[in-house]
């Protein structure tokens, strides 16, 4: 029996704008905390479970006539809660950690707060359509809007969140202003993680607020 079974689980997400490194940090997360016992399922957002999967491709597509602002909300909703009741859920009851590569911060902070929807209607429409399941813990990988893009830009493969990278310099920074409100919020729930570090820093800082917060291990990267 791992250390993690015999126990409750846990769900950690990472949040931040484009190009801030989350799924380089949450893949690297979840191998350390393997290698210290833990049952560890990572996951991301849209996506997650197969029907999320089928509509993360509608969402991330590039069209030639977007979305509206509540269909797309609709949508990120519905996939989040076909992932909840098929992968999050168990795997909590279960008693493993979960790391998720976004989640409901990141809808308030780009379908509410950089939209005309706004961030309360975000989080009411998540509360009566899903519920009140939240993180345990939320890693904020805070960087510049036009630093996170120029990484994006930098990495030399096509990212999947094109669409959304393709948003204006105002967009993404009201996208940066809703993590940085959420973190001010909740402090007990989000740590915010300076993410212009070398990736190993940013690993580390990573690795010690998921140990002070959860009291689980926080050792040298590797």
């Amino acid at each position: 029996m791992t250390e993690s079974s015999s126990k409750k689980g846990y769900f950690i997400t990472l949040e931040g704008g484009e190009g801030v490194g989350k799924s380089t940090q949450a893949r690297r997360l979840a191998g350390w905390l393997e290698q210290a016992g833990h049952d560890v399922v990572l996951t991301r957002e849209p996506g997650g479970s197969k029907g999320a999967e089928a509509i993360r491709d509608l969402l991330l597509a590039p069209k030639d006539e977007p979305l509206s602002p509540k269909a797309e909300l609709l949508l990120f909703l519905a996939a989040r809660a076909d992932h909840v009741e098929k992968i999050i859920q168990p795997a909590l009851a279960a008693g493993k950690v979960v790391i998720c590569d976004r989640f409901m911060d990141s809808t308030v902070a780009y379908q509410g707060a950089a939209s005309q929807l706004g961030s309360e209607y975000a989080w009411a429409v998540y509360r009566t359509t899903i519920g009140d399941i939240m993180p345990d813990l939320t890693l904020i990988i805070d960087l510049p809007p036009e630093e996170g893009l120029k990484r994006a830009v930098a990495s030399g493969k096509r990212s999947e969140d094109d669409r959304f990278e393709s948003e204006s310099q105002n967009f993404h920074e009201k996208v940066r202003e809703s993590f940085h409100a959420l973190a001010k919020a909740e402090p007990q729930r989000c740590v915010m993680i300076e993410g212009g570090k070398q990736l190993s820093e940013v690993t580390q800082a990573l690795k010690a607020a998921i140990g002070e917060r959860l009291g689980l291990p926080h050792g040298q990267s590797h």
